[in-house]
Formats: C-alpha cells, sequence, structure tokens
C-alpha cells in the first residue's frame, strides 16, 4: 500500500517539505559572500551539488531572492565552506533572516580568514573552503540555481590522509526533513561492479 501526493492538488509549502523529506540526506553548502556595500554575509544552503568536474564547478539553489543571492549576482564571488557536527549551532544560526546590512559572522560569532582568489572571507573554523567565481545563474521556478567555478580549494591538514580528505574527521552536517539534522553515522564501503566481473561479483543485500 502506498500514499500518493500530487503538486498539483497540494500546496507549493507541503509539497516542499514533502520533497526535503524523501531528497535526503542533503549536503550543506554554507556559502560566504561580501556585498557591494562590503557587508560580509554567510548563509547555508541544502540543495547543494558537484555540477561539473572539468571546469569543476559546484552549484547551489537559492530558494527565493536572498542576500546570498543578490551579493554572489552583484560581485561575482563566493565561497562554499564545509558544514561540520561541531559547528552545527552556528550554521542554524547564520539561517536567520537578518537584514542585508547585518553580517552573520559577526551576529553568530563566527571567525573570518581571507580568501586568496576572491574578496567574501573564508569561515576560520571549518576544514574545508572552496571559492569561487560565479560561472552562471539559472532561474528556475521561484528558485535560481548559482553555478560557481572552483578557482581554489583549501583543507585543513590535519584531516587529511596523504591529499585525500577523511571523511571521519570531516564530519559533515547535511539537512533532513521539517527541523531534523543528520551527522556522518556508520560509513559504509563498496566497490563499484566492472562489466567483465558480472554478475558473479553481484549478491543483492551485500555491501562487501
Amino acid at each position: 500500500m502506498r500514499t500518493d501526493f500530487s503538486p498539483e492538488k497540494l500546496s507549493s509549502r507541503d509539497f516542499y517539505r514533502l520533497l526535503t523529506a524523501v531528497v535526503v540526506p542533503r549536503p550543506i553548502a554554507w556559502v560566504s559572500s561580501t556585498s557591494a556595500e562590503g557587508v560580509d554575509n554567510l548563509a547555508p544552503h541544502s540543495f547543494f551539488t558537484v555540477a561539473s568536474v572539468n571546469p569543476p564547478i559546484v552549484q547551489f539553489t537559492s530558494v527565493g531572492e536572498k542576500d546570498s543571492l543578490r551579493n554572489i549576482r552583484a560581485t561575482g564571488e563566493f565561497v562554499v565552506n564545509l558544514a561540520s557536527v561541531s559547528l552545527m549551532a552556528e550554521v542554524n544560526a547564520t539561517g536567520t533572516n537578518f537584514d542585508p546590512e547585518v553580517s552573520e559572522f559577526d551576529a553568530a560569532g563566527v571567525m573570518r580568514e581571507p580568501s586568496l582568489t576572491v574578496k567574501p572571507p573564508r569561515v576560520l573554523q571549518s576544514p574545508v573552503a572552496l571559492e569561487c567565481k560565479l560561472h552562471q545563474l539559472l532561474p528556475m521556478g521561484d528558485c535560481t540555481l548559482v553555478f560557481g567555478k572552483v578557482m581554489h580549494a583549501t583543507v585543513t591538514s590535519e584531516v587529511l590522509d596523504g591529499t585525500h580528505p577523511r571523511i571521519d574527521q570531516l564530519e559533515p552536517l547535511s539537512r533532513l526533513g521539517l527541523d531534523e539534522w543528520g551527522a556522518l553515522g556508520e560509513v559504509r564501503e563498496i566497490k563499484r561492479i566492472r562489466k567483465s566481473e558480472w554478475p558473479g561479483h553481484f549478491r543483492p543485500g551485500s555491501a562487501e
């Protein structure tokens, strides 16, 4: 038995709540930007992914017209900072709808550090920062997709195994439905199956 939901019969808000409860977990782009007037903005966006490998482009979605979008449209620059479990309170606080002249860095007590290739500052406490130049803005319904070319990446050395970031050290936050958040939990490994190995290596239900 299943329960059916139609976007034509539900309000957009109710269907949005359904989508965000089932499209999970969602990584968080903790986006820092600077307004044309010089105010540093910091906000979490949970519609976030890698959009292109070469060139390296990341993408997040602005739901509605928010300060991040206005700043990026005006200046063409932003930073995606990794939102980790230890910074959950700060990440949540920077989602508050402050007026544009208020810096979330200052309101939430988040420390800045200078970026190397863009004007907006990085989050000092975040273990990863991706400095981006605007590649494209794509309107989509009542949202805007923001594509940024990664100009520089920096990772805290302590979380690296050689040059590879250790997921257990990054401790990324994720967004779920309602006011729910996710942490890493159990990490499982399974190798991708080559065509030459099919079907002998496929055992349904196995992650070994």
